[in-house]
């Protein structure tokens, strides 16, 4: 019974009591996003969506002013689509693509050794299913909540999916 309470009384994590490297190796801690609407992106280089890196560039340039931040985790567990190092992936992200939103370093999303940041995220979602590949996008509220999962196929430009950041936005 003490054991049950004991488990019960320890809080489950939030999305800012996570840290996580950035692409230079940098702990970064989740909590320096507090308060902001935060898009959280598994990555790849060379992905039939990589393309996308240049939409998310554009709704980050769009929408940083408001409070918006896009999180990009490099992740290679689909097809080995992410080979490179960290240096190599921020080089291409950069000269591609003109990158300047925040980069970590790669990530595992699938399988019992996924990061515990991609577990919290898929946990926290209406839709608990793994994530099917590169390029799954998860909207964070101001207060830290998961309130939207997107498929991969889903791109930036997509008004449906614009509209559903606008109106994480204008949540105060």
């Amino acid at each position: 019974m003490f054991a049950m309470f004991l488990a019960a009384s320890i809080a489950a994590p939030g999305f800012y009591d996570f840290a996580m490297d950035d692409i230079q190796g940098k702990s970064t801690s989740m909590k320096q996003y507090e308060g902001k609407v935060v898009l959280v992106v598994n990555v790849a280089s060379k992905c039939g969506n990589t393309p996308q890196y240049k939409g998310l560039q554009a709704l980050y340039e769009k929408y940083e002013g408001q409070g918006f931040e896009i999180l990009g985790f490099p992740c290679n567990d689909f097809g080995g689509q992410e080979p490179g190092t960290e240096e190599q992936i921020s080089q291409f992200c950069t000269q591609n693509y003109g990158v300047t939103f925040p980069m970590f370093s790669k990530v595992k999303v699938l399988g019992e050794d996924k990061s515990p940041l991609f577990a919290w995220l898929i946990a926290n979602s209406r839709c608990t299913d793994e994530i099917e590949w590169n390029f799954a996008k998860f909207l964070i509220s101001r207060k830290g909540e998961v309130v939207a999962r997107y498929l991969p196929k889903m791109t930036p430009d997509d008004t449906y999916f614009q509209k559903d950041i606008e109106k994480e936005l204008a949540k105060e």
